[in-house]
């Protein structure tokens, strides 16, 4: 009897008639954990039993800032994108996957047009699209796995799809050498999430990478396939990445974190690259209230992102570059969904040449851990990803 046997075998045994999550019960709340319905995979969806979440961002953002983000979405509302688990049940269609599979997916509960409920992260049991999962091998552990879907999703939004840096896709096993005639891909903010995930992607699709990030983290960009690293907080970084790559072709880079727009868009002109792909904000949310109702902060902060991302665009547009905005989830209804969770990722999750970082931080277990997580995250983090167990 195989492992996946004995897997399967177990999973039949798991009640399935009950289930909870931890919702975020109206605007700038905390998270309230509490029963919910047991959701149903329609076609091409699986029910996953979640083993590991991990919180982003976007989660903080939402429950922070109520309905500047994600205005759509109906309280009390079901969080979270990244989770890992046992496949417990499959919808009519899916080939992919059986009950009893180690799995890796990204949720997209809060996005447009999907159930928002069923498909939300934080909770017991969540459906999941067939598109948007992975296999996770039986050496890898849930909550290293899980910090992957939001940030790899985006990094390949960003660096594959069309309107963004269109490069050429990944890879497995991972070249050794960039290949020639691909160029340089320049990642802004490359300790990040999202950019430690662009780092190894355009390694594998072929192309010498450039990042930024603090000089701690640089010998871990490195590992990830980065040729040049600078530290992004120097003064001097911009030009130092344009000595570095002078003579290079620069097909595009990619701006991670408050504020790496300006300094992309700036190196961009200095090196010839015509693609900026800008994946975070050009001010940081943090000094919002959390509460409701117009106040100073608010004017503040949409001010000078107002300002900001106006003058980055018209520098870009005055120098012929094009400076797009990446919503990570586009990928799902586009060839780069199948190819990064179809094609690349089970392939290099499998022989591990494409690593789970940022590095995870367990911060607790169960769903009530979950606002500890999204509290420490709002608190700053770097280069880590903090994740729950369940």
């Amino acid at each position: 009897m195989t492992t996946r046997d004995v897997i399967r075998a177990s999973v039949e045994r798991i009640p399935v008639s009950t289930n909870s999550a931890a919702w975020l019960p109206e605007a700038r709340a905390d998270l309230v954990v509490a029963p919910a319905e047991m959701p149903v995979p329609g076609p091409g969806e699986l029910l996953v039993r979640t083993r590991a979440v991990a919180v982003n961002p976007l989660d903080e953002v939402k429950q922070h800032t109520g309905n500047l983000m994600y205005r759509w979405l109906p309280y009390p509302v079901v969080l979270g994108e990244d989770v890992a688990g046992v496949v417990v049940a499959v919808g009519r269609g899916v080939t992919r996957f059986a009950p009893g599979d180690r799995v890796v997916a990204y949720a997209v509960g809060m996005e447009r047009g999907s159930r928002h409920h069923a498909e939300g992260g934080f909770q017991s049991f969540v459906v999941v699209r067939e598109g948007l999962t992975a296999p996770v091998p039986d050496t890898l552990a849930f909550h290293d796995a899980v910090v992957l879907p939001l940030a790899v999703s985006t990094a390949a939004t960003a660096l594959f799809q069309n309107d963004h840096l269109a490069l050429p896709p990944p890879t497995v096993p991972r070249r050794a050498e960039p290949a020639p005639g691909r160029g340089t891909v320049v990642v802004w903010g490359g300790s990040t999430s999202v950019g430690s995930n662009a780092i190894q992607l355009a390694a594998a699709s072929g192309h010498r990478v450039a990042a930024t990030a603090s000089p701690r983290n640089h010998e871990r960009m490195r590992e990830l396939g980065a040729d040049v690293v600078v530290d992004y907080r120097d003064s001097t970084a911009v030009r130092q990445l344009s000595d570095a790559l002078e003579g290079d072709d620069v097909k595009g880079i990619l701006a991670v974190g408050t504020g790496s727009g300006a300094p992309a868009v700036a190196l961009a002109v200095a090196t010839g690259a015509r693609r900026v792909a800008l994946a975070s904000p050009a001010v940081s949310f943090a000094e919002l209230p959390r509460r409701g109702g117009p106040s100073a902060a608010a004017v503040r902060t949409l001010t000078r992102m107002g300002a900001s991302t106006a003058l980055t665009q018209l520098t870009a547009r005055r120098h012929g570059i094009t400076a797009s905005f990446v919503w990570g989830s586009t990928l799902m209804s586009n060839e780069v969904g199948r190819m990064l969770w179809h094609d690349y990722l089970p392939r290099a999750l499998a022989d591990g040449t494409h690593a789970c970082a940022p590095t995870a931080e367990v911060v607790g277990e169960g769903l009530g851990a979950i606002q500890t997580a999204i509290d420490r995250l709002r608190a700053g983090v770097s280069a880590t990803k903090l994740v729950v167990t369940l």
